[in-house]
């Protein structure tokens, strides 16, 4: 087995999902635990300076021995979903795989079938690592921690390599959009950097969506249901007509390519009180804000039925579109390409329908564009990834490098 495959096939086995209810920073102790236990490995193997910081980040040095060249950064996210359960990972490895069903638990009758993902067939032939069918995998983003230990363990291993310094980093909560809340650009000390945390072989990814949370708290007035005629203001319904009154065309499910969108991924409510929560996405910047103001002007308009304060519109920026900062560094962008071309692995441009470390980073100094990884359907229980396209991954970073050094 592959040095990287076995690494991941060890870190998924760990869970490290991140809590957004939480205030502390990691948000949950495991990260905390998983990444002590990263930087253990990585001092094992010859990274010195490995070490976690309070934050609960993780910085080391792969030391370059070419001068005058960029310090390239190298950066994945330590954290899962919480959205899908992610304790007792069992993965599996399909040797050969024969291009038809695979059965992730014949126990459970639980399969993966082609005419749902026909990516599938792409990989006939290859050894695929799938979860059982009732956790995630984790490949998002174990799968970019094991790809860069696996290069930089290459790198320490040959050091007859050309080479420029390496910085890497793995920092925690990505997932509930707290990733660079304490990243120390300064400390990192990279020219550029890229994310390695996209998903099939070949992808280059350097725009992302504009992204917002919006929260809409709406009061109403509850009476007895025996005596409320023309009393009663039930919450739970004013709720539904506030979410009524956004575009049905525009909710994730009819969206792809850079079609923005309104999603409602929390409900709560009584008559009494109701609680609304959006993520709002959008590539185009005015057309990001526009969506923002139609929140907020639903609510001003239904303030006027219900009466002043009913509904309570709460909007608060993510992130922000890095092509924005990477137009001005696309030389980043074609380095990655560049490197992928002499692979012979044709680079596919797709913009980002979510976000990434890189997006933030990119705003705060260090352009970062997102490289892929080898992972197919994030987020769930059908997630998997191609040993073949991990190793591919490791080769594009070290490909990188070299031409770094030229």
């Amino acid at each position: 087995m592959s040095k990287v495959a076995e690494k991941f096939l060890r870190y998924v086995r760990v869970d490290t999902a991140s809590d957004a209810n939480s205030p502390s920073q990691p948000s949950t102790y495991r990260q905390v635990e998983f990444g002590a236990e990263l930087a253990k490995e990585m001092r094992e193997m010859g990274l010195a300076d490995a070490h976690i910081d309070e934050h609960g980040y993780i910085y080391a040095t792969v030391p370059g021995n070419v001068e005058g060249v960029p310090v390239i950064g190298l950066i994945a996210h330590m954290d899962v979903v919480a959205d899908v359960p992610s304790a007792d990972v069992k993965p599996q490895i399909v040797k050969n795989y024969d291009g038809g069903d695979i059965v992730l638990n014949a126990e459970l009758g639980l399969k993966m079938s082609p005419a749902d993902y026909p990516e599938l067939v792409n990989y006939r032939g290859q050894d695929i690592i799938t979860t059982d069918g009732t956790t995630l995998l984790g490949a998002d983003n174990k799968a970019g921690i094991a790809e860069i230990l696996a290069a930089a363990e290459h790198l320490l291993a040959h050091p007859e390599i050309k080479r420029g310094t390496l910085r890497i980093a793995f920092t925690p909560d990505e997932e509930i959009a707290r990733g660079t809340a304490k990243f120390d650009v300064a400390k990192f000390g990279a020219d550029f950097a890229y994310t390695l945390d996209g998903g099939a072989v070949g992808g280059i990814e350097f725009e992302t969506f504009n992204a917002a949370s919006a929260k809409i708290t709406i009061k109403g007035r509850n009476i007895h249901p025996g005596a409320s005629k023309n009393k009663m203001r039930n919450a739970i319904l004013m709720a539904t007509e506030f979410n009524a009154m956004l575009p049905a065309a525009e909710r994730p499910v009819h969206t792809e390519n850079y079609e923005g969108f309104y999603h409602l991924n929390e409900v709560r409510g009584t008559p009494e009180q109701a609680e609304l929560k959006y993520i709002v996405r959008d590539h185009s910047r005015p057309v990001f804000e526009a969506r923002k103001a139609r929140l907020t002007a639903i609510g001003e308009y239904l303030n006027g039925v219900y009466g002043a304060k009913s509904f309570t519109v709460d909007l608060a920026d993510s992130y922000y579109n890095m092509e924005e900062k990477l137009r001005y560094h696309m030389h980043i962008v074609e380095l990655a390409k560049s490197a992928m071309r002499e692979l012979g692995i044709e680079p596919v441009n797709t913009p980002v329908r979510g976000g990434t470390d890189g997006a933030r980073l990119s705003f705060m100094g260090l352009p970062c564009p997102n490289i892929f990884t080898g992972g197919h359907n994030y987020h769930g229980t059908h997630e998997y990834i191609p040993i073949h396209s991990m190793e591919k991954a490791v080769e594009v970073v070290l490909k990188i490098n070299e031409l770094n050094c030229r």
